[in-house]
C-alpha cells in the first residue's frame, strides 16, 4: 500500500519516470503524449536543457533564501522581464509558489488597498458562475463551480456570481456576440447596484475559462465593457490567467486580445512550466503606490515566496519561450490543432461545441446535438475518456459539471508549445479512438 495521500485513494497510478520532449514515460516505458501540459503546465515539455542547467546552475549557488532578510537576483530579474512585457499600468510583482496563492494574494491586495485608501467599507467580490479560481479558501469562495464548493460552503466567505460569458449556451439564437456581451455586462452592473457600488471591492474573471468550462473565450467587446464599469464604479478589476496566460493563447498575457489591462492579474502554471512550482501576482501601480505610502508592509505571506530557484527557472523558461520565438509557434500550432479537431469532430453526433485560442482547445460533449442535452453525470463521462485516452497513450484533461457543476462534459487540450504537426496529428488520433471506446453505446 501507497503511503502517499493521494487525489484519488480508490485508483492506482502508474508510477512517471522520465520525460522527452512531449511525452512522459512510466515506469513499465510507455509513453504518454502530454496534450493538457498536465494541467496547462508543461509548455515546454518535460526535458528542457537550459531550464535543468539554469535550476541546476541556481541550486549551486544559492537555493533559497527567505524573503523577509533578503532579495536575490533571480526575483529582482524575473519581476523585471515579466513588468516590462506586462500590460500597462502593471508595475510590481508578488511571486508564490501556485495559482491558488495568487489569487489568494490578489484578494487580499485588493482589500488592504482600499483599506490604506480609508475605503475600509469595500468588502464585496463579485466572480463569475462555472469559474474556478483555485483551492484555498478565499479562491474557492471567489470561484463559481457548484460541485467544487459544496462541501466546504460553511466556510466560505460570501462571494456574488453573475453568469459566464459562455457563447455556446448563453447566447440567445437571435442575439449578436455584441448584444450578448451587453446583456452580462448590463447584469453586472445590476449586481453592482445590488451590493451598493461604494461596496463592492473587486471584480475576478478568467479572460478564456480554463477547467471548469474548457477553453472558453469571451465575445468580442464583453471585457472592455466590464473594465468601463469597474472604472465607473472605482472597482478593481482581478483577471485571473493563472491557467489561460504566460503564452497559452499565443499572447504573453491573455486580456492582451481583449485590449483591456486589470489592475491585478494572476499567473502560475507556465510560468515555470512544471521545472519548479511558481506563481505570481502582477500589482498595478496605484495598488502598490497605497500600500507604500501607507503602512508600507502587505499584511500576508508564505515561506516559500520569491524562492530564488523557482523564479531561476521561471526567468529561464521565460527567456526560452521569447528567444525561441514560441508564441507565433502557439497561434501557429493552435490553428493548426483547431483545423484538425473540427475535420475529426464538426460532425460527431456527441461533439456539441469546438473552441479556445492558441494550445487551449476545449470540445464540449453533448448526449443530443440539436438540443445540447449532456450525458446523464451519473454516467461519470468525462472520467471514463480519461482512463480510455490514458490507455491510448494520450494525456487529457476531461472535466464534468460543465453546465452547473453537475452536468456536461468537456476535454480540455493543453498541450507544450514545441510540439510539430505529426504530434497533432497524433493528438487527434488517439482522442478519437477514446471517444469511440467510451461513445461506442452512447
Amino acid at each position: 500500500m501507497s503511503h502517499v495521500f493521494h487525489r484519488h485513494l480508490k485508483q492506482s497510478y502508474p508510477t512517471a519516470v522520465g520525460g522527452e520532449g512531449p511525452y512522459l514515460v512510466d515506469a513499465r516505458g510507455k509513453r504518454y503524449l502530454d496534450a493538457c501540459g498536465g494541467a496547462a503546465v508543461s509548455c515546454l515539455g518535460h526535458n528542457d536543457a537550459e531550464v535543468i542547467e539554469a535550476v541546476r546552475d541556481q541550486v549551486g549557488r544559492l537555493a533559497y533564501a527567505h524573503s523577509s532578510f533578503f532579495t536575490t537576483e533571480p526575483m529582482e530579474e524575473l519581476a523585471d522581464f515579466l513588468v516590462e512585457r506586462a500590460p500597462a499600468g502593471l508595475s510590481s510583482v508578488y511571486f508564490v509558489s501556485g495559482g491558488s496563492e495568487a489569487v489568494e494574494a490578489a484578494l487580499k491586495l485588493a482589500r488592504q488597498y482600499f483599506v490604506e485608501r480609508g475605503e475600509p467599507q469595500r468588502r464585496h467580490l463579485i466572480a463569475r458562475r462555472q469559474s474556478y479560481h483555485g483551492n484555498t479558501l478565499g479562491a474557492l469562495a471567489t470561484g463559481g463551480n457548484a460541485w467544487r464548493r459544496q462541501q466546504f460552503e460553511p466556510l466560505l466567505v460570501g462571494v456574488s456570481h453573475v453568469s459566464p460569458c459562455y457563447a455556446y449556451r448563453g447566447q440567445a439564437p437571435d442575439e449578436t456576440p455584441e448584444a450578448y456581451g451587453e446583456r452580462l455586462a448590463a447584469e453586472l452592473e445590476a449586481e453592482i447596484q445590488a451590493l451598493g457600488p461604494e461596496t463592492v471591492m473587486a471584480f475576478v474573471a478568467e479572460p478564456v475559462v480554463g477547467a471548469t468550462l474548457g477553453a472558453v473565450p469571451p465575445v468580442l467587446g464583453y471585457f472592455k465593457r466590464v473594465r468601463e464599469i469597474c472604472d465607473r464604479h472605482g472597482i478593481l478589476l482581478i483577471l485571473d490567467e493563472v491557467m489561460c496566460g504566460i503564452g497559452r493563447t499565443g499572447t504573453l498575457f491573455a486580456a492582451e486580445q481583449e485590449g483591456v489591462t486589470a489592475d491585478l492579474v494572476t499567473v502560475a502554471k507556465g510560468l515555470g512550466a512544471g521545472y519548479q512550482p511558481i506563481g505570481a501576482t502582477l500589482v498595478g501601480e496605484p495598488i502598490r503606490a497605497a500600500i507604500a505610502e501607507g503602512s508600507g508592509f502587505f499584511q500576508h505571506g508564505h515561506t516559500y515566496i520569491g524562492h530564488a530557484t523557482a523564479c531561476a527557472a521561471a526567468l529561464a523558461v521565460q527567456r526560452t519561450i521569447e528567444e525561441r520565438g514560441l508564441l507565433s509557434r502557439v497561434t501557429h500550432l493552435g490553428e493548426g490543432l483547431q483545423q484538425r479537431l473540427e475535420a475529426r469532430f464538426a460532425e460527431h453526433p456527441h461533439v456539441g461545441d469546438i473552441r479556445g485560442r492558441g494550445l487551449f482547445r476545449g470540445l464540449e460533449l453533448v448526449a443530443e446535438r440539436d438540443d445540447k442535452a449532456p450525458f446523464a453525470p451519473e454516467r461519470r463521462l468525462h472520467a471514463a475518456i480519461k482512463r480510455a485516452a490514458m490507455d491510448e497513450g494520450l494525456m487529457c484533461y476531461p472535466m464534468g459539471g460543465t453546465l452547473d457543476g453537475r452536468q456536461g462534459d468537456h476535454v480540455l487540450l493543453a498541450p507544450p508549445f514545441i510540439l510539430d504537426d505529426a504530434h497533432l496529428d497524433e493528438i487527434v488520433d488517439k482522442l478519437d479512438a477514446a471517444l469511440r471506446r467510451v461513445l461506442i453505446h452512447a
